[in-house]
């Protein structure tokens, strides 16, 4: 029986509109009432650091090269560098959730003449699996922009709790993506599309180490 057609991804399109204002930063430190405040780290303190917490993640090659822009933003704040990396994860989710949308779309013309029915359902599944895995990065940037550090330790350990959860479903939701691929043959864009949410994969893994990290410095 011939499966209903792929609606075109507003959401994703709709998303990618935000993107921008993701990293806007809701709240800022109070000023310090001593009149002779420390010094702000130095560009180098913050790649340090940046260079120390991603040594802590499992792809830290990755980790340093999609967040060393972000040195001057995250201060040697935990938090705020593994909201840097929720956010390069979303951004590359979503640029990546368009290729799949086209591919699908693609292959779904090619079906009606009786070419690739298993291609065409393997990357139809894996749109709807990234899919999920974007609104789970959504739900954990909310999070993130929404984090209260002042109350208690239970209270933020909560919190980190909610974005743990989201993002290690949004992990297993990009594993399953590629689960059925093995399926396919003869199909040129499968390579890619396996390299490209590998890369997807890394970085949900990196971030969620951050906010492990985090967790971790808030308790110890």
């Amino acid at each position: 029986m011939k499966k209903p057609s792929l609606h075109q991804p507003i959401l994703f399109f709709f998303l990618a509109t935000l993107l921008p204002l993701i990293l806007t930063v809701h709240s800022q430190p109070s000023p310090s009432p001593s009149p002779s405040p420390s010094p702000s780290p130095s560009p180098s303190d913050d790649s340090d650091f940046i260079q120390r917490s991603c040594n802590t993640t499992l792809y830290p090659d990755v980790c340093v090269s999609s967040l060393s822009n972000f040195s001057t933003y995250v201060h040697n704040d935990p938090a705020l560098l593994a909201r840097a990396a929720i956010s390069v994860t979303l951004s590359n989710a979503l640029e990546l959730g368009k290729y799949l949308s086209n591919v699908s779309t693609l292959l779904e013309i090619h079906e009606d003449g009786g070419h690739h029915p298993t291609a065409a359902a393997v990357f139809h599944d894996c749109f709807e699996n990234l899919k999920d895995a974007v609104d789970e990065m959504r739900d954990s940037m909310k999070q993130m922009r929404d984090l209260v550090t002042t109350g208690s330790l239970e209270s933020f350990r909560f919190q980190m709790s909610n974005v743990q959860t989201w993002l290690s479903a949004a992990l297993t939701n990009e594993e399953t993506c590629t689960d059925e691929f093995k399926d396919v043959q003869d199909e040129p864009r499968k390579d890619e599309v396996c390299a490209r949410v590998d890369g997807v994969k890394k970085l949900t893994s990196n971030a969620l180490a951050l906010v492990n990290r985090c967790v971790d410095n808030a308790i110890h």
